[in-house]
């Protein structure tokens, strides 16, 4: 691990003293860093707070938020609950899948700049259909105007 991330994550542990009882909010800190857990900075966690890194791996695959795979820089979350489905949130990821060359199995766009994943719910049924980017949420989408909008944001970087 290079140095330039061992003091990133050396301020996290500090800032929770070193406590391996704050293991989940260490990694939900680290993953916000890098979109993801990588292997080298959870062998160093596993270091620092002397707990086996068997033990990091089983909290972070246990808990559906964290990723071991890297993230693009906008994640897409296509809502697919009831309401999001029957008002057609599967023309909207197809056109997303489409458009950014992704399938059901992959996720993450070549230049890691896009991730599209679906949730089960967003909770926000009366503005259905729904997907959120970067915990942004867009309401009422359609094929269209989603693939305008990742344009836009293709063309920010």
């Amino acid at each position: 691990m290079d140095d330039c991330k061992c003091s990133l994550v050396d301020g996290i542990l500090n800032k929770y003293d070193n406590n391996k009882s704050n293991l989940i909010a260490i990694l939900q800190e680290i993953q916000n860093e890098y979109k993801y857990l990588p292997e080298d900075v959870l062998n160093y966690v596993a270091g620092k707070l002397e707990i086996n890194l068997s033990k990091i791996f089983s909290v972070a695959t246990f808990y559906e938020n964290f990723s071991l795979v890297p993230k693009g820089k906008y994640i897409i979350k296509v809502c697919d609950g009831t309401a999001c489905h029957v008002r057609k949130s599967i023309p909207i990821l197809n056109a997303m899948r489409k458009e950014l060359g992704l399938s059901e199995s992959k996720h993450t766009t070549d230049d890691k700049l896009f991730t599209v994943e679906t949730v089960s719910c967003l909770g926000a049924c009366g503005l259905a259909p729904v997907i959120t980017i970067n915990d942004k949420v867009y309401a009422k989408m359609t094929p269209d105007s989603t693939i305008e909008l990742i344009k836009t944001l293709r063309s920010e970087g």
